[in-house]
């Protein structure tokens, strides 16, 4: 049985003399993890420093191990975070250059060139940067965020009047959090942090601060913190003397507490002997659709998910209610999750595609908001919560296999097609052409059609449709220009109807009356 990694947190009450011991414990802890980065990146060892951060900090081996640990986890996500940035970079780099090499043909001496030609050199300079720092392993750490250091050079736009008022918020947020690093054989999962339950089901914490804070005692207890939620597991792997780490983080003038706790996954209930449920995620909408193990769509829906113009806590509940929903479906059919595997990064210039020179605005609205990583990880984190298994897929051409294979047979969204074929792919199906001429549906109601490459059987099926991929393109392109995009769409002949598949949209019975809200493109103008 495997195990989840469980995150709880709750206000600590205000209190005065709570406020100070634990701004000063998180002060103590900012200034020795600064000064440790700093003997790290001159190639220090942390297990020889050790010693010598004892003393000088006043703090305790377990509290310079969470030092320790912590940065060094840091360290490797900006590591790991610099591989997208570079690829991210390049793909603006190379988009960037064929922009400037268009405006020099048609606009050799103006501005738009140069402005352009400015952006491109500041792209290069940028990556050459990100290429230097990994060369030389250098390590571009900022404690307190760049937004708060990058205010000193704004007072007044950023509220400040004067440097000094600046300065004290800059230090406030350096000393806003510390982590209490937690083990098995310790007392309550803990011994830096020690819990405790109580009657009315609320808990205590009895705090070890570092030894040179000794003007505030050895010990600070944090009585009567009542958790909204994980009060059973927690009581649970209290008994079971599993690790328990905690993290205190000041926020908005109030300290809050995160309690990490690992307990056994839940038991599995779905069966992929029954089929899939696929999920297309993007960035207005969930595109689900399940099918049965044959491969055979049973039910489509498109999800709202808009988080655009709302507030960190409005988003959360928003992408909340949207997995609720998805992970109570998954659970009533017993059937696992199927999602893409892949970056923001890579999700977010496929998206681009999409939209056309007049959606350019909102399409910059959406992705601003769009928190495609939020949504796959409280998707993997509640539904495996439920015993109902998410797999992950390669996710290289779903869009156009759902649009030309998917898409018209079904009566049903490129998006829903997409998430089709994202459930196939979860379960092995075949990904062969289904038709040998599709009937695409436009955003406008209206349709293409283009006839497919010929397939070289020796070669993966995939390089089919990288070819299917570049001719669909063409023709999105075409049907752009002419301007029918903005016409009302013609009906589609009684000989296009059968290109599909014989079984061209039968279930959309099944399907219609789960369109009214959807905002993709589908087949609903069109008569049948």
């Amino acid at each position: 049985m495997g195990e989840r990694h469980l995150t709880f947190h709750t206000r600590i009450p205000s209190s005065i003399e709570a406020d100070i011991i634990l701004s000063a414990y998180a002060d103590v802890y900012g200034r020795a993890e600064r000064k440790l980065f700093a003997k790290l990146a001159n190639g220090g060892d942390s297990s020889k420093l050790k010693s010598t951060f004892l003393k000088e900090f006043g703090i305790t081996a377990r509290q310079f191990n969470a030092i320790s640990i912590g940065l060094k986890g840091k360290i490797s996500s900006i590591k790991e975070r610099r591989k997208g940035l570079i690829a991210e970079a390049k793909a603006r780099i190379a988009k960037a250059s064929k922009v400037v090499a268009k405006i020099e043909k048609k606009e050799p001496h103006s501005s738009k060139l140069h402005h352009k030609k400015r952006m491109l050199a500041i792209l290069k300079s940028r990556l050459a940067a990100m290429q230097k720092d990994i060369e030389t392993n250098r390590i571009r750490l900022c404690f307190g965020s760049r937004k708060m250091f990058r205010a000193q050079f704004s007072l007044d736009a950023n509220g400040y009047e004067s440097l000094a008022d600046w300065k004290k918020d800059w230090q406030a947020g350096r000393a806003s959090e510390f982590v209490v690093l937690g083990s098995k054989d310790e007392t309550a999962g803990c011994q830096g942090c020690v819990i405790s339950a109580n009657e009315d089901g609320s808990f205590n914490l009895r705090l070890r601060l570092p030894n040179g804070l000794v003007e505030h005692g050895k010990y600070l207890g944090l009585d009567e913190l009542r958790f909204a939620y994980g009060a059973e597991e927690i009581r649970s792997v209290m008994l079971s003397g599993s690790a328990i780490t905690y993290r205190f983080k000041q926020r908005d003038g109030h300290w809050y507490v995160f309690l990490s706790i690992t307990v056994d996954a839940a038991p599995v209930i779905s069966h992929r002997e029954l089929g899939a449920v696929g999920v297309d995620i993007n960035a207005d909408h969930l595109a689900v659709s399940e099918i049965d193990r044959y491969g055979n769509l049973v039910r489509s829906e498109h999800i709202q998910c808009v988080t655009y113009g709302k507030s960190y806590e409005q988003s959360k509940a928003i992408i909340g209610n949207a997995v609720k929903y998805l992970s109570d479906w998954a659970v009533s059919v017993s059937k696992p999750i199927v999602i893409e595997k892949l970056e923001f990064s890579k999700k977010k210039a496929a998206m681009e595609s999409a939209f056309n020179s007049d959606d350019k605005v909102r399409y910059a609205r959406m992705l601003s908001a769009f928190a495609y990583n939020k949504i796959k990880m409280v998707i993997t984190s509640a539904i495996s919560r439920k015993g109902v298994e998410v797999l992950e897929v390669n996710p290289a051409y779903t869009s156009v296999i759902g649009a030309v294979n998917h898409a018209q047979r079904y009566g049903i969204s490129i998006h829903m097609g997409a998430a089709t074929a994202i459930a196939r792919r979860g379960l092995g199906l075949s990904e062969l052409p289904a038709v040998r001429i599709p009937v695409i549906p436009m955003r406008n109601g209206d349709h293409v059609t283009f006839p497919l490459p010929a397939r070289n059987r020796e070669k993966h099926v995939w390089s089919f449709w990288s070819k299917v991929r570049t001719g669909l393109k063409a023709v999105h392109v075409a049907h752009y220009r002419s301007g029918k995009l903005k016409d009302k769409p013609a009906p589609l002949s009684p000989e296009m109807r059968t290109l599909g598949a014989n079984r061209s949209l039968q279930a959309r019975p099944l399907h219609a009356n789960r369109y009214q809200h959807c905002s993709g493109s589908v087949l609903d103008d069109i008569p049948l």
